[in-house]
């Protein structure tokens, strides 16, 4: 188990229970309880970096085929683009997005894994599931795969974790001042540079803090740092680090939105989240971002710091909006369920079993 999950992380130990009816043996470094596993080598995640990836994909290509063999499969389900090439592992794989490819980054020892390996995999394999209408697109953009071959089923969130809150000292009156919330990583495609911005050019900014909830980055953080200080507006934006998966509702809750936008998403968890906490939300006009959010939060052109000043104040200013942003966060947010997610995925995989 990574001790900072990530999406994939949740969207595989999510999917567990609602696979279960096919009866699969979950191949993992770890146990689960109630399903059959087949333990497999630890330290292959991205928390050991480039090397995890190595030793993963090694492990992948010339173990796996094997285990496939002993087990006497019949289909393999990867929750993440890897299968074996060239082998007779049938295999159906998922899509999270095509990031990599739409933002790449100069002499990233990854960027031929994402250019030939990745295409390679979803090439061979018998299906491809993905996360959103905006990832399939993105598939047969940049792997010339036909549609028919690709399954979009969008993802979900724990609805016993994330809701609204009932402790009134999480609410964002309990604060010294309100806070704006962005939950993610500070890779630059996640536009939080324009994010800062845009919170310093609110009118009434020194009334509010921004809060950035993510895991700091040595490549980014360290700029978006300077530009806080060079802004003046130090003692009003915070740096959270990693927020443990625990404390997520309450931080959710406790905010007068969510601001997430994002240049691109496969899926984008932290909006559906928010969404389920009665939290107003403020994301991105492109990519999957609508088809999570649909007509319950504001959209914004990510590439206008404008647009998300302006919306930014709307929410600050607009108590009635605020609530009915609330509202409509929580209608859409019962749409999205995991058994739902699940089911949809059994009645794939059972198509080629």
């Amino acid at each position: 188990m990574l001790s900072k999950p990530t999406g994939t992380t949740t969207y595989a130990l999510n999917l567990l229970p609602h696979i279960q009816e096919i009866e699969p043996t979950i191949l993992a470094a770890q146990s689960f309880y109630g399903h059959n596993c087949y333990s497999t080598p630890i330290n292959q995640t991205s928390e050991q970096g480039f090397k995890g990836h190595l030793s993963r994909l090694i492990w992948t290509q010339f173990q796996l085929p094997k285990i496939y063999r002993e087990l006497k499969s019949q289909l393999l389900f990867s929750p993440i683009s890897e299968a074996p090439l060239w082998s007779r592992c049938r295999n159906i794989v998922m899509v999270h997005d095509f990031i990599p490819l739409r933002f790449p980054k100069r002499f990233s020892p990854l960027t031929p894994y994402n250019r030939y390996y990745i295409p390679q995999v979803l090439n061979q394999a018998e299906h491809i599931i993905c996360n959103s209408r905006s990832t399939a697109k993105d598939i047969v953009r940049f792997c010339y795969i036909p549609a028919n071959k690709i399954t979009p089923i969008l993802l979900a969130y724990d609805s016993n974790h994330f809701r609204p809150s009932i402790d009134e000292e999480s609410n964002f009156r309990s604060h010294d001042h309100p806070y704006f919330l962005y939950i993610g990583r500070h890779d630059s495609y996640k536009n939080i540079s324009r994010l800062i911005a845009a919170f310093a050019a609110l009118p009434s900014n020194h009334e509010y803090e921004l809060w950035l909830a993510g895991p700091s980055d040595d490549r980014y953080t360290p700029a978006l740092k300077k530009q806080v200080q060079e802004l003046g507006i130090t003692n009003q934006v915070k740096f959270l680090d990693y927020v443990p998966y625990g404390d997520l509702p309450k931080i959710i809750s406790g905010a007068i939105a969510l601001v997430f936008p994002s240049l691109w998403e496969g899926f984008g968890l932290p909006v559906l989240e928010a969404m389920a906490c009665g939290t107003p939300v403020i994301t991105s006009n492109l990519s999957s971002l609508p088809e999570v959010a649909g007509d319950a939060a504001i959209l914004i052109d990510p590439y206008k710091v404008e647009e998300i000043t302006d919306a930014m104040k709307a929410i600050a200013n607009d108590a009635g909006l605020r609530s009915s942003l609330s509202q409509l966060g929580l209608q859409r947010a019962t749409q999205f369920s995991w058994e739902k997610t699940g089911q949809a995925t059994v009645e794939v995989l059972k198509r080629f079993m």
